[in-house]
């Protein structure tokens, strides 16, 4: 198909930037907007290789920027001060006056979605030139907290950004009530459900695991954007050493996003028509052939199945279906790898074997590329334009996730031009049939026996602290949140040394909490 034949308002992607800094010092120069503006400035030199990048920047009439970590979350608050309006502040950089400012509320999933909007605006000539970016400087930020350094963060380029996604906690009051609201607690309970409906025991399925993300390690070694390159073997990941110590069981250090990173990219979504108008070579161009959002039931401890993700498999589908592809038809994914249970359940939900030779990440995944916060899938939709350039033609899979394996995005990549004009399935009609599907019942107040469905234990710096069940009551199979009884002496320890998954339970109220005892 040559470029003159291609429906003008057809998307495209045509300008992609990435930067990781393992070395640079922290400066009051080089804040997160500062730092989204700079990736900015590469993903337009990447559209235009030749001429014209600042004056394309100008034509920018829509910028989004992920919701930085420090804005988070307490845990990531930043001493140095923050952007009151993060969108204007990169506009304003480029010299841009956008119709559109938007910056998210956190999510995972959000670098897709925005690309997904983005290219069905643009489709209905709604917006020209869009620009996705986010930057983390958590690595600067703590650098700079250690060494003193009064470093200026503050900007107030005047007006509100346009806030957008979901603003709601991953949690439940349930959850929270027992002091579970955090990832790295949700995505180990969500490992050890995963492994009961394996029929694994602990040592096997960690072996599996180790196995799974060496894949990752030996990507990210080759990707000089890595943040760890030393290429992890299966055995390193999945074996217990003072520098791979247990962050919660059933994950050693290695198994975890890295967000003690400075990252930052872009990309840029404009349409065929003003690609042509601009002069943005045809050999930038990547068409985004099929895309899908979803949510799954927003509370883990309500989910009808904890090892699976209905919104995942039919994001999966709905893309694949968009773009007239099969799941065999993909030459390469980036599948949201935050924790093993992530891709896992993934691979399962879209129909990835476990031995497929393919690569399951173009970017080294989170624990090893590195986890710049809600921006992450930013760097894999641009690596994975860079990808399908390399080899035109061929067809590449992005899958993004939002808090604990509950919002997601999918998006397929290719040089290939789409056929026909440009449109996707209403996503409230995914959502609809999501919301649709069978959730579970949590009893707030249980009493009596049950069963561990699923189980993880927190480590402080040297120890155990706290482990948590997610169990079924006897005879009703309500479902129960509980913490390990803190008068219970060595149950932590047990925790980790005998098989907890279907072992039997008393369950009852204690100083606010649900506490357990085995039986």
């Amino acid at each position: 198909m040559t470029a003159a034949s291609i429906d003008p308002r057809t998307p495209i992607l045509v300008g992609c930037g990435q930067i990781t800094d393992t070395t640079g010092a922290p400066s009051s120069a080089r804040s997160n907007v500062a730092f989204c503006a700079e990736a900015a400035r590469l993903a337009l030199a990447d559209a235009m290789p030749s001429i014209g990048s600042e004056a394309l920047g100008r034509k920018v009439d829509a910028v989004a920027v992920l919701e930085f970590f420090p804005d988070v979350s307490p845990r990531f608050a930043s001493p140095f001060g923050r952007c009151t309006n993060p969108p204007k502040g990169v506009a304003n950089r480029l010299g841009a006056t956008p119709r559109q400012a938007l910056y998210t509320h956190s999510g995972g999933n959000m670098p897709q979605y925005l690309v997904n909007r983005f290219a069905e605006e643009i489709a209905n000539g709604e917006t020209e030139l869009a620009l996705v970016c986010g930057a983390e400087l958590l690595r600067s930020n703590q650098n700079a907290r250690k060494a003193g350094l009064k470093i200026d963060w503050n900007e107030d380029p005047g007006g509100e950004p346009t806030r957008i996604g979901d603003r709601r906690f991953g949690f439940s009051e349930e959850e929270n009530r027992h002091e579970l609201r955090a990832a790295i607690h949700f995505y180990p309970l969500i490992e050890n459900a995963i492994r009961g409906g394996l029929g694994r025991d602990v040592d096997s399925h960690l072996a599996a695991m180790g196995r799974l993300f060496a894949r990752l390690a030996a990507v990210a070694k080759d990707n000089p954007l890595a943040t760890r390159r030393e290429g992890y073997g299966a055995e390193r990941l999945s074996t217990i050493t003072p520098d791979n110590r247990w962050i919660c069981f059933p994950y050693p250090r290695l198994m975890n996003s890295n967000a003690m990173i400075d990252q930052s990219s872009a990309v840029l979504v404009t349409s065929v028509g003003k690609a042509r108008e601009w002069g943005i070579p045809q050999d930038r161009w990547v068409f985004l052939h099929g895309c899908a959002d979803g949510t799954d039931t927003w509370v883990v401890s309500e989910r009808d199945r904890l090892d699976s993700s209905p919104a995942i498999r039919g994001c999966a589908r709905i893309a694949l279906d968009m773009a007239g592809k099969t799941v065999a038809d993909m030459a390469a994914f980036d599948l949201y790898s935050c924790f093993p249970s992530a891709v896992e359940v993934a691979m399962k939900e879209i129909g990835i074997a476990e031995d497929d030779p393919r690569p399951i990440s173009v970017t080294g995944g989170l624990p090893f590329f590195g986890g710049p916060g809600n921006n992450y899938v930013t760097h894999s939709i641009a690596e994975m334009m860079n990808v399908v350039r390399r080899k035109p033609g061929s067809f590449g899979m992005v899958t993004a996730n939002g808090n604990y394996l509950t919002k997601h995005s999918a998006g397929i990549y290719s040089t290939a031009p789409t056929n026909g004009p440009w449109r996707r399935e209403d996503p409230k009609k995914h959502q609809a049939a999501l919301d649709a599907g069978p959730k579970r019942r949590v009893e707030t107040a249980p009493s009596g026996s049950g069963t561990v469905e699923t189980y993880c234990v927190a480590y402080g710096k040297d120890a155990p602290e706290k482990g948590w069940i997610i169990g079924r009551l006897d005879p009703t199979g309500d479902r129960f949140v509980a913490l390990a009884d803190p008068r219970e002496p060595g149950l932590l320890d047990d925790m980790l040394t005998r098989e907890q998954l279907g072992r039997k339970v008393t369950v009852a109220a204690q100083d606010g909490h649900n506490v357990f005892r085995p039986l």
